[in-house]
């Protein structure tokens, strides 16, 4: 009875380290995603925000949004949010680029941080999975281009930003790269989407 008991609490110990170690990541992850934003001549690469469901249609057309997967209530207010903190932390964004897709040209609109450029680079990897390496390659080649002054802004698709730096991000998740000086993708943090919202 002691022995199960001893066993128990060593396993409510180690998780709740765990827990402690992984909050505390994620905080510096997501300070270092900060400080590098402030700094500028990064990429920010955001997922589009919520838009239920997986892909898109049969018969889904990049002319007309109707035929699309296209953005939740919840994702409209996930990317107004991202806008408001990204203004209240005055970080200076100096292009705004979207994928071709409804639902990231309308996150990277409601974001409002500035004018939208369409980057067929940062189209749907997911959907145009044949094309995933050349799209990959393509987002490389932006990334690798910018040096700023500022903050190149992208929204895009998660497919997309996990060909590029590994990481699966959330909905409406901003993850920090810059080009590495051996031609890798740095991955710098991440901001995790504003925690009112989830």
């Amino acid at each position: 009875m002691h022995a199960a008991r001893a066993t128990g609490s060593v396993w409510c110990s180690l998780a709740i380290l765990v827990l402690l170690v992984a909050t505390g990541s994620a905080r510096a992850d997501e300070a270092a995603a900060w400080a590098a934003l402030r700094q500028g001549g990064v990429v920010a690469l955001m997922r589009h925000g919520d838009a239920p469901g997986v892909g898109d249609p049969a018969g889904w057309r990049l002319d007309d949004c109707a035929t699309q997967r296209n953005l939740s209530e919840r994702g409209r207010d996930e990317a107004r949010a991202a806008g408001a903190r990204l203004r209240a932390e005055r970080i200076a964004i100096a292009r705004v680029l979207s994928s071709p897709w409804c639902r990231c040209v309308d996150t990277a609109t409601l974001v409002d941080v500035g004018p939208v450029q369409v980057e067929p680079a940062f189209a749907n990897a997911f959907v145009l999975h044949e094309r995933r390496d050349a799209l990959r390659e393509g987002g490389r080649a932006v990334i690798g281009r910018w040096r700023g002054p500022g903050v190149l802004f992208v929204v895009t698709h998660g497919e997309n930003i996990r060909a590029l730096t590994g990481r699966s991000p959330a909905t409406a998740e901003i993850v920090v790269v810059s080009m590495g000086a051996e031609g890798a993708i740095r991955d710098i943090g991440s901001l995790p989407a504003p925690a009112r919202l989830r």
